[in-house]
């Protein structure tokens, strides 16, 4: 138990426990009372796309199954897990469900056209909720055979949410017996809001020693940012990979953030159009990679090659 994962064993199991706007509750809650509709629930990662799926299906009690995209999302899957469990009736006599998560994986070419099908065939005994970080990998068939939902904040909602969240991962904190500063914990919240799950996998990793505080955020200061612009600068493919190691508890896309941000006063005019379409090209590998050591120094190391910095 001591090893389980946070995540799993606070996850709520009914749509008045999650942490939503308002609007989103509200359709939600909507649905479990009149019935859940094939959904496509769109946003990034950490969100709660997935946790409202479950959650709504708890809450009702549907009997339902989890498909992983991202792992699983050949056409096999869908000929024989899939459709063996959609054609079978459910134990309680309520409708089952399918819940396609990462579902923006799945073969746009092969399972998903088959699986704008299944939902047909099998619309009277299963229904689908797929979940997404880009909806615009999801084909307009599917989109047309589901209620899309978007999981947008709003400006007004954020502070709301954050301060939610924040009593919540008290609750846990205290429930799990480790000591924090608060102060560590809202500034944690703020640099990855709003990716929930990424916090609380966070602090789970640091609650191993037994206390949180400011030590756990790790800062890339302008100096430091400086020590990589140089080796850039002076082609040192050996100080930029270990600047990188050194630096990869910071997101990568704070990363080719700064990068892009600071373009005007590192780098000559000419490359600045080079550095745009590099970085746009990484931070899109970067969704599918294993590796994002490996993918951020590959980044950096065509700005090395192509770019010309002042």
């Amino acid at each position: 138990m001591d090893n389980f994962l946070w995540t799993e064993k606070y996850r709520p199991n009914c749509i008045s426990d999650t942490i939503l706007p308002q609007n989103l509750s509200t359709t939600f809650n909507e649905f479990v009372e009149k019935g859940i509709p094939n959904l496509l629930l769109c946003g990034g990662p950490g969100v709660g796309k997935t946790t409202v799926a479950r959650a709504m299906l708890d809450q009702v009690g549907s009997d339902y199954m989890i498909i992983n995209g991202s792992m699983n999302g050949g056409i096999d899957t869908l000929r024989n897990d899939i459709k063996s469990y959609a054609s079978t009736v459910s134990l309680n006599g309520k409708r089952k469900f399918v819940i396609l998560d990462e579902a923006d994986y799945l073969n746009p070419q092969s399972t998903q056209p088959a699986l704008r099908n299944f939902m047909e065939e099998y619309s009277k005994n299963c229904g689908f909720i797929l979940t997404a970080n880009y909806k615009n990998r999801i084909i307009e068939p599917l989109h047309s055979r589901c209620s899309v939902i978007e999981f947008l904040i709003s400006k007004q909602d954020k502070p709301v949410l954050a301060n939610s969240f924040l009593k919540r991962v008290q609750d846990i904190l205290k429930e799990e017996n480790v000591d924090y500063d608060k102060k560590a914990v809202v500034e944690l919240i703020i640099k990855h809001f709003p990716d929930w799950r990424r916090i609380i996998n966070e602090l789970q990793r640091y609650s191993s020693s037994g206390k949180i505080d400011v030590g756990i955020l790790t800062q890339m200061s302008d100096g430091s940012f400086n020590t990589l612009v140089q080796a850039l600068k002076k082609k040192e493919f050996n100080q930029m990979r270990k600047w990188v190691a050194e630096n990869l508890d910071n997101d990568p896309t704070t990363i080719y953030r700064k990068l892009y941000d600071t373009c005007n006063t590192n780098m000559k005019e000419a490359s600045i159009p080079i550095l745009v379409t590099t970085i746009a090209d990484y931070q899109y590998k970067s969704a599918f990679v294993a590796d994002h050591e490996i993918n951020l120094v590959a980044c950096l190391t065509t700005l090395m090659i192509e770019c010309e910095f002042k």
